[in-house]
């Protein structure tokens, strides 16, 4: 099961983590939320990292603690 945070106006959101390539060749995975389940959905939030919702729109993101 995805991990899903509700935020402040009821919305759910699925968080999710991609491994991207970047310019120089290096690997890094990203994470984002969506408001479906795609592939990628992880199960819980990584260790290390905080869900916050943005005031302005509401849209979760992750920060690091």
């Amino acid at each position: 099961m995805a991990y899903e945070f509700k935020n402040s106006r009821g919305v759910s959101y699925y968080l999710h983590s991609k491994e991207v390539l970047l310019k120089g060749g290096r690997k890094q995975t990203i994470y984002f939320f969506a408001r479906d389940v795609r592939p990628g959905a992880l199960d819980a939030v990584p260790f290390g990292y905080t869900v916050q919702e943005t005031t302005k729109t509401g849209m979760p993101i992750l920060k690091k603690a």
